[in-house]
């Protein structure tokens, strides 16, 4: 094999090791985000992940209602949420906000003024957000699973009511559901498994 040749050949090879590490890379990114979705929703749902920047970028177009975002590693912990469709716009401008150096409380005052300006959109109806969670929890890249993780369930109900729903305003024990802030535009039924096992 003459120089050139094997020069292009190394080129070649350099270039498929870094689309592989690329690749293998973004395939734990994709698992931490699903982690967070119902089994059924995994396959279809669009994926955003951290860049280095701690800007969001799309890793993965979707094909049904449910976007997953992959942990953050300049947090401590682990946390990686999926969201209805419906929560979009509220979400991304969350993210936006958050770009600008708005804090996550800030951010939600601020989006619930352009909600009830009507600059922004909000959903009407039930809306779910996925949290998987834990302060120990971790990504296990042999087993492409996260460990010691809780689930966290979040169904946005805007302004419902413990009259609009039954549901008492606080938890009735380790997983019972609950309507926290009845009769707000963040009105939501919270629903958080009992704590326990690897994921």
């Amino acid at each position: 094999m003459n120089r050139i040749p094997a020069l292009l050949f190394c080129a070649a090879l350099a270039l498929t090791n870094v689309a592989c590490a690329q690749s293998a890379d973004e395939s734990h990114l994709v698992n931490q985000a699903l982690a967070a979705a119902p089994e059924e929703m995994k396959e279809g749902a669009r994926v955003l992940a951290y860049d280095d920047q701690g800007m969001y970028r799309v890793i993965r177009e979707g094909e049904n209602e449910l976007t997953c975002v992959a942990d953050n590693p300049a947090q401590e912990g682990f946390e990686s949420v999926c969201y209805h469709r419906d929560l979009e716009a509220y979400m991304a401008r969350g993210r936006e906000l958050r770009a600008e150096g708005m804090t996550g409380m800030e951010t939600v005052m601020k989006r619930g003024e352009e909600i009830k300006a009507g600059t922004l959109a909000f959903t009407e109806g039930p809306a779910t957000l996925y949290i998987k969670y834990g302060d120990e929890a971790y990504y296990d890249e042999a087993t492409g699973e996260v460990m010691h993780a809780n689930l966290r369930y979040v169904i946005y109900t805007p302004y419902a009511t413990a009259a609009t729903t039954g549901l008492p305003t606080q938890p009735a024990g380790p997983g019972a559901p609950w309507l926290m802030l009845p009769g707000d535009w963040r009105a939501h039924i919270m629903v958080t498994p009992a704590s326990g096992g690897n994921h």
